[in-house]
């Protein structure tokens, strides 16, 4: 593993690279950083250069003094771009989990000649629901009860009404596992306080989608179900007319490592046109 900082407008983020082959870039959630990936990174890294990094203003990527605390899906995928047109002149592959699928929704939407790939794990997107409007009063009261009573008494409302799909992280194995889980408590409220209401209420670039959508997988945990997690994915692969994929655990990666990241390199080896894991795939009607 080799690690390095890009400067972008506003920030130095942090990213680190392992493998070799095509460029494959892993986005995190919200609060997470390159180290995140570790349970997956091994198979991936056989067959690609694996890129992930650290969000601006999370861990070890630091924000210039001056520059806006609030997290941007827009700005969050211009750094995704910069990083990868900093590493290859080609298109990349593209990993999003969570939060990190809204940016690459994004990315894919606005650079779409820099992905040749998307998968958009699990992107909790909210305000696209047929119940946008109650799911934004439920982020809102969660955010609510973080400034009035803390991270610990957010969280656990947050858990509850996402569905309790959200497993714990396992206890760290290593010094580099404990010291990713220190930065990531660290993190926890600048997502709560910063990023939550600001991605959740985010609305994908639809018509912009239509255009590359051979190139976009939805994907959603197994274990995630039809719970609050899932439904953002479902409703878009709906609207763009593409089958929703199912991956091996819930909401986090972590979960079913292992098949997670088999999964994961048969996605991203299919066809373009219409090309997904069989085994996996839920049919879907086209949505208006």
């Amino acid at each position: 593993m080799t690690a390095a900082t890009l400067r972008v407008p506003g920030a130095t983020l942090y990213y680190e690279l392992r493998g070799a082959g095509p460029l494959l870039l892993l986005l995190p959630g919200g609060g997470g950083d390159a180290a995140v990936f570790d349970p997956i990174i091994e198979p991936l890294a056989a067959e690609f250069t694996v890129a992930t990094l650290d969000p601006r203003g999370y861990s070890r990527s630091t924000l210039d003094p001056d520059t806006p605390r609030d997290q941007r899906v827009a700005v969050q995928s211009d750094d995704a771009y910069r990083l990868i047109t900093h590493l290859t002149d080609e298109p990349a592959c593209v990993f999003g989990g969570s939060s990190g699928a809204i940016v690459g929704l994004d990315l894919l939407a606005r650079h779409p000649d820099s992905v040749r790939r998307l998968v958009a794990h699990e992107p909790p997107c909210f305000a696209v629901l047929d119940d946008a409007e109650r799911q934004r009063e439920f982020i809102d009261e969660v955010h609510t009860l973080f400034r009035t009573e803390g991270l610990a008494a957010a969280g656990a409302r947050f858990l509850a009404g996402i569905g309790g799909t959200l497993k714990p992280m396992p206890a760290p194995a290593d010094a580099r596992a404990a010291a990713m889980l220190e930065r990531l408590s660290a993190n926890a409220s600048i997502m709560m306080e910063h990023e939550l209401r600001q991605f959740t209420s985010h609305v994908p670039d639809i018509e912009a989608l239509k255009t590359v959508a051979d190139r976009l997988v939805f994907a959603a945990g197994e274990v995630t179900g039809e719970q609050l997690p899932a439904r953002p994915a479902a409703a878009l692969a709906a609207r763009l007319g593409l089958p929703l994929t199912r991956f091996p655990g819930g909401h986090s990666f972590t979960d079913a490592p292992v098949a997670f990241s088999q999964q994961l390199l048969e996605t991203l080896s299919a066809p373009t046109t219409g090309g997904y894991p069989d085994a996996s795939v839920e049919g879907v009607s086209v949505g208006p």
